[in-house]
């Protein structure tokens, strides 16, 4: 049998890859591999380091493509709801959530997919309130990254446009709920810091390949390459918790 902490760089690698193309996807699947060693709360705190370096890289490589109109009305409140789901995770979190997530990625996958989502368009107060929604459900479930993906699919957005304006959020809502992690659960996180140095080398590498990946996709390609991939996380968030 492979042994652990190769499977998980391996699956660190990939997620950085596939964040690079689809805005998320780090937490999606580096946090259920390391839930079946620790708790699912001290696992999300853990990967919430490699996800902050993997996505500052993939942000500093991509930043003049930023829509800022979408980063300061979804993203603000989409940081907020983050926040305020990071406090309440470990009071709130628990499977029932995190398979109503998972419904909602392989949705939101489905939709892409059979061109559902084009009837989608957010703007106005309907952008604050779809940010604030996903980004709080996305702290509960210490997963945002789909869910914050799939709602951008209501804004007019290409490619890199689309990944730098999902992944400046992620930022922004790392930047917000780390410290909380970080206060609440550093004896914690101190405990597998092993593994979190594995994750945040493999997502690091992970996102140089995913970066020049994308570079080369086509637009006329990129939302069905998005939309697979959401379904696809979907699937293996609702796998790793039945």
């Amino acid at each position: 049998m492979i042994d652990f902490n190769i499977l998980f760089f391996i699956v660190a690698v990939l997620s950085g890859g596939v964040a690079s193309i689809a805005g998320f996807g780090i937490g999606s699947l580096l946090t259920p591999l390391l839930a079946l060693k620790v708790s699912m709360g001290i696992s999300v705190a853990g990967i919430s380091i490699a996800h902050f370096l993997g996505t500052a890289f993939r942000f500093w490589t991509w930043r003049k493509y930023i829509n800022k109109r979408v980063l300061f009305s979804f993203g603000i409140t989409s940081a907020i709801g983050g926040l305020i789901g990071a406090l309440f995770h470990n009071i709130f979190q628990n499977i029932i959530l995190t398979r109503i997530f998972g419904c909602l990625l392989v949705f939101a996958g489905a939709s892409g997919l059979t061109h559902l989502s084009e009837r989608w368009r957010f703007s106005g107060t309907v952008a604050w309130i779809a940010g604030a929604l996903s980004g709080l459900f996305g702290g509960l479930v210490g997963n945002q990254g789909g869910i914050r993906s799939a709602a951008l699919f209501g804004f007019d957005l290409q490619g890199k446009e689309f990944v730098v304006t999902a992944t400046g959020i992620a930022l922004a809502v790392d930047v917000a709920r780390m410290p909380v992690y970080l206060v609440i659960q550093w004896r914690d996180i101190l405990n597998i810091w092993p593994l979190i140095i594995v994750a945040s080398a493999g997502v690091l590498i992970g996102t140089q390949a995913g970066v020049w990946v994308l570079g080369k996709i086509p637009e006329v390609l990129f939302k069905k390459i998005v939309s697979g991939i959401i379904f696809l996380i979907g699937i293996w968030v609702l796998i790793h918790t039945t």
